[in-house]
């Protein structure tokens, strides 16, 4: 098994969605390896990457558009190689919270992109404040610190990066 195909799946959320999906493609001989899913809005949206021989991804991309008439989903598909080794760096995790306001995912990217730090994973959520109900954002992300870069230089630029904004950031170690 070393054909690799990213699925996406978006559609009004219920239950029962996974189990379906899933056994639909464990019937067309596809393996999820990996996955990530939500539910946004009333939405759910699932990301997986599903593994399998060539002619099983062909097969199973084939009777997608059906799935997805059955199953109420919008589809996308996307073949691809599994990852390689991206060399020496370290994972960290990042945490920010603050008042909600338009900006800040860009903002926090920008910090990391503009030094070659990849973003693997981000989630990000909203939230009333306790006692008072302020509209709070929370932002969780894991980044990929290459090995040349000083861990203690970069925490002291996020922290700095953070104050300016008046967001509550920590980077830490992924454990």
């Amino acid at each position: 098994m070393n054909q690799y195909l990213v699925l996406t799946a978006l559609g009004e959320d219920r239950p029962g969605i996974v189990n379906q999906l899933s056994k639909a493609i464990l019937e067309h001989g596809g393996n999820i390896t990996e996955s990530r899913m939500s539910v946004l809005g009333g939405e759910f949206a699932i990301l997986l990457l599903v593994n399998g021989t060539q002619e099983q991804i062909d097969a199973l991309q084939r009777k997608l558009p059906a799935i997805g008439d059955d199953l109420r989903l919008t589809l996308m598909t996307k073949q691809t190689q599994r990852r390689a080794p991206t060399g020496a760096a370290l994972p960290y995790h990042v945490q920010v919270i603050a008042m909600d306001h338009p900006g800040i995912v860009h903002k926090v990217a920008d910090f990391f992109s503009s030094r070659a730090i990849n973003i693997e994973e981000l989630d990000t959520t909203t939230y009333p404040a306790a006692h008072t109900g302020a509209p709070m954002f929370a932002l969780e992300m894991t980044i990929s610190v290459p090995a040349r870069e000083s861990i203690n230089k970069l925490r002291e630029s996020f922290v700095e990066f953070c104050d300016e904004l008046g967001l509550d950031g920590s980077l830490e170690a992924a454990v």
